[in-house]
């Protein structure tokens, strides 16, 4: 195996941009760039053979300079929503910018979030090292802060995102990807028949701006239960009130049996393509969010993009966990570093 690399372009600020490939023997293929740490495409074939990108995306780096969907990235440094945009750590607040609602804080920051910015990069034999410095205060974090994201591709058809961070003062570390998966190729239109399964029995409720209340409650009884797999839009239309709250499916679900060893967590399957995914995690939540805010936008090969077209599953620390002593800490730095790692592995 080995990475090919190319020019990209430069962005706005004449900064040079690459794309690096990432192949294995089995067909399948990966492109990142520098910026965001973004896929930009993902190469998997079905059970015939036959290859198709499943990840949402551009064409024109452009598009990928505004995203406002978020495709592909690397969002950092803390991913998801801070109720009221301000934390405190050790009786120090720390005031974050107000971009969900005017009220909250939802990825950081939409312009100078870790998603935008140019990453530093390192070729290894079937792998690509992004790494980024990012200094004190910046977007209101504390911290000089180190981060990197290593993808490697294996010769079994799995994808392996490895997060570390560093900071020289404690502060909210709490990274994820933000790839929007359509199995059956990312010209397929609606997610809604795909099937699902998820090893959470809990998930965690939300209040309108979809902060969590701080409960951890059983999915069993409810649309939110995807122990026995099925398809995404069967309840996704439901009058449940979460659902009504988030227009669909985006809520962050316990996974069950977490710990610091790979768990899996997921699983999806394309009904046309055959296509399967599992994904595994050493984290304790992921954001299940079924696309349903996707604005209308042309992706790539000139595809119309819209609602629903893409799901993530991005693996994290619980939304707005820095104000729930009962949720798991997000809060790194001063000799505790960051560290995680998340899979996602392709069938047919």
């Amino acid at each position: 195996m080995a990475v090919e690399k190319r020019v990209y372009g430069k962005n706005a600020e004449g900064k040079e941009l690459l794309i690096f490939t990432l192949s294995n023997k089995n067909g399948m293929q990966v492109e990142l760039t520098n910026l965001g740490a973004i896929i930009v495409k993902l190469l998997v074939p079905d059970s015939k053979g036959e290859v198709a990108d499943v990840v949402l995306g551009f064409d024109e780096l452009e598009a990928y300079e505004k995203n406002p969907s978020f495709f592909g990235a690397v969002i950092g440094p803390n991913a998801n929503r801070i109720a009221d945009a301000q934390f405190e750590i050790d009786g120090v607040t720390y005031q974050l910018d107000r971009n969900d609602n005017r009220k909250n804080n939802l990825h950081s920051h939409i312009v100078k979030g870790y998603h935008k910015a140019v990453w530093q990069t390192q070729e290894g034999v079937n792998s690509v090292t992004f790494t980024l410095e990012d200094e004190d205060g910046n977007m209101g974090f504390p911290g000089n802060k180190k981060v990197e994201v290593t993808y490697t591709l294996d010769e079994d058809n799995g994808l392996t995102l490895h997060y570390h961070g560093s900071s020289d003062a404690k502060t909210v570390l709490n990274l994820t990807n933000h790839t929007y998966f359509n199995l059956d190729g990312h010209d397929s239109g609606s997610i809604e028949d795909h099937e699902l399964w998820l090893g959470c029995s809990r998930y965690t409720p939300v209040v309108a701006g979809a902060i969590p209340t701080g409960e951890l409650a059983p999915v069993a009884g409810t649309v939110m239960d995807f122990t026995t797999a099925k398809k995404i839009g069967q309840d996704i239309n439901d009058s449940f009130k979460q659902l009504k709250l988030t227009g669909g499916y985006d809520h962050n679900w316990v996974i069950d049996e977490a710990k610091e060893e790979m768990v899996h967590f997921a699983t999806v399957k394309g009904p046309k393509s055959g296509r399967v995914m599992k994904a595994y995690t050493n984290l304790p939540g992921v954001q299940f969010y079924a696309g349903n805010a996707i604005a209308n936008q042309k992706g790539k090969d000139g595809v119309k993009y819209g609602k629903r077209h893409g799901l993530c599953l991005e693996t994290q620390y619980f939304p707005d966990s820095v104000h729930r002593e009962n949720f798991p800490s997000c809060i790194f730095g001063a000799g505790e570093d960051y560290d995680s790692v998340t899979v996602y592995r392709f069938e047919a």
